[in-house]
């Protein structure tokens, strides 16, 4: 059998963005090697780790594993309620259920949040 050797085993990847992202916001791929701001209904792959205009290089935090803050798009997000991706990379809460049917869940809240404040959640 073979060796195998994932192609970035640290924790950071960088992608080029496609579109202007913000800092600490979920992102989605977006095309061959780019990224952009994740909208309601993407399956989103991280958050951003910095600021980037689009053709910049951006690096992502990926969500499995990593506790993450991402500012809540309107309403309230309780803990325990399954996070997805909202529109310009904020965060947004739906049934769960639903949400893993529609392979949309990115996490589940482990802070609650009120819309503008940020929600903690941990990627699944």
């Amino acid at each position: 059998m073979a060796d195998y050797t994932a192609v970035k085993f640290d924790d950071l990847f960088t992608m080029t963005a496609s579109a202007t992202i913000t800092g600490g916001t979920l992102v989605t791929a977006s095309g061959n090697g780019t990224v952009a701001p994740s909208t309601t209904g993407d399956h989103s792959i991280g958050v951003a780790a910095h600021d980037a205009a689009s053709g910049a290089s951006v690096s992502i935090w990926p969500l499995s594993g990593y506790q993450h803050e991402v500012q809540v798009q309107t309403g309230t997000i309780a803990a325990g309620a399954p996070v997805i991706a909202g529109t310009t990379g904020f965060a947004n809460t739906g049934a769960l259920a639903t949400v893993a049917a529609a392979g949309t869940l990115l996490g589940i809240a482990t802070v609650g949040a009120t819309s503008p404040a940020k929600v903690r959640f941990i990627g699944v």
